[in-house]
């Protein structure tokens, strides 16, 4: 056993990544809206995950190098180069620092409810302390530098994680063949746009720069690869299990008037007694700082590789990256601000970026002189392709999205 859990750790900074506010949130509205019948959808979002991660983890594993090294390798032409890396750049740290104020405030957001009136007033502002104290602790994590205890410390908060939304679900007692026959493909109109962001949600960009980046610094060796392949297929599936018992959870919901997990929390503790508030907000407290901690490294982890920084964990420059995305989070979430000029351009930036990523990282897999016999097989080429196809779809609609908005 002890040697089965030191091979988990990568793959769950990933389920740490993903599994944030955003999603607790769409899955709950999921649940609430439509009971069971996406459940086919999430499937397939994990899968999708399963495959561009595990692309991004072979990459990471047999060249030794992140995946914006690769692609920086990949290309003679500067202006071509510079527009692909400022493309990237903008989606990944302008987008992790606009949208970390969110990871940060889904955090509050749980502990809100059982904390009251986690405001103070200070020279005329008003402070949420909460955001703060979140701050502090993804601070402390990071700034320590030690991959061992990085990976230790999101292991522990995601299985946290996932005992509080899986036993949620269960203490809801779902109607098994309901549930079953979620997972049974039942697609109209009116779920397009839920289905989107199920997906959307999932398969995030900054991922797979994050997972080809860190699984380097536990395997070396391509011999090392069913080791990196087991840790992706088991901490993705612990995650869309956590995504799956929300939508389970949001389902016993017969209110409409459910708009986040905080919500979830209030509604159902007629099911189970005031106990739901509790597992819930500590859920999501989890699920939020999760995210604070991994979205600041992500963005570290693509400046580095974009601009050929040298150093590790501890080195100034990767430090000065990650604390900046963190310091305007806390700022932005404990003073309410939301950037809305900043998450508009970083959605445009992001959907520009996950099919150029995905379309890359599908091309650079079928390279032999990158990866000698690792390439990708047959099946996983037309799966990639048809991944790419739906990452262009939904680059497409966020961009259409941001511009209907203006």
């Amino acid at each position: 056993m002890k040697k089965w859990f030191s091979n988990i750790g990568p793959g769950t900074l990933v389920t740490a990544a993903f599994i944030g506010p955003g999603t607790v949130t769409v899955c709950t509205i999921a649940g609430v809206k439509f009971g069971y019948t996406l459940l086919w959808a999430l499937g397939l979002s994990i899968i999708a995950c399963m495959v561009l991660q595990e692309m991004a983890a072979r990459l990471g594993v047999v060249t030794q190098n992140g995946l914006s090294e690769v692609l920086k390798s990949q290309f003679d032409n500067k202006i071509v180069k510079s527009i692909l890396l400022g493309i990237i750049i903008s989606a990944i740290f302008i987008g992790n620092a606009a949208y970390e104020a969110g990871n940060i405030s889904g955090g509050v957001l749980g502990l809100s409810t059982i904390i009251e009136s986690p405001n103070i007033s200070l020279a005329g502002f008003t402070f949420n302390y909460l955001s703060w104290i979140i701050g502090v602790l993804a601070f402390v994590v990071l700034y320590i530098g030690n991959y061992k205890i990085l990976e230790r410390s999101l292991i522990v908060l995601v299985l946290f994680m996932s005992l509080a939304f899986i036993i949620t679900a269960i203490v809801t007692k779902p109607d098994i063949s309901l549930v079953v026959k979620g997972f049974v493909p039942n697609f109209s109109s009116e779920k397009l746009f839920t289905v989107i962001g199920l997906v959307g949600t999932t398969v995030v960009p900054y991922n797979l720069f994050l997972h080809a980046s860190v699984v380097k610094e536990k395997w070396n060796t391509p011999e090392e690869l069913p080791l990196a392949r087991k840790d992706t297929i088991i901490a993705i599936s612990a995650g869309g299990l956590v995504s799956m018992a929300i939508i389970i959870a949001g389902a016993a919901i017969l209110s409409n008037e459910v708009n986040n997990a905080a919500d979830l929390a209030k509604s159902l503790e007629p099911v189970f007694g005031p106990a739901a508030k509790y597992v819930l907000s500590l859920g999501l407290f989890a699920a939020g700082i999760t995210s604070a901690i991994t979205a600041p490294l992500a963005a570290a982890y693509v400046v580095k590789g974009c601009l050929g920084w040298q150093g590790g964990l501890k080195s100034k420059q990767f430090r000065s990256v990650w604390m900046f995305i963190l310091f305007l989070g806390v700022v932005f979430s404990s003073l309410g601000i939301k950037p809305i000029k900043i998450i508009q351009f970083a959605q445009v930036a992001n959907g520009l970026l996950l099919p150029v990523i995905a379309g890359f990282l599908l091309w650079v897999m079928n390279k032999k002189n990158i990866l000698g016999k690792y390439t990708n097989s047959k099946v996983q080429n037309a799966i990639g392709f048809l991944i790419v196809l739906i990452a262009a779809f939904l680059g497409c609609r966020s961009i259409w999205k941001v511009v209907i908005n203006l």
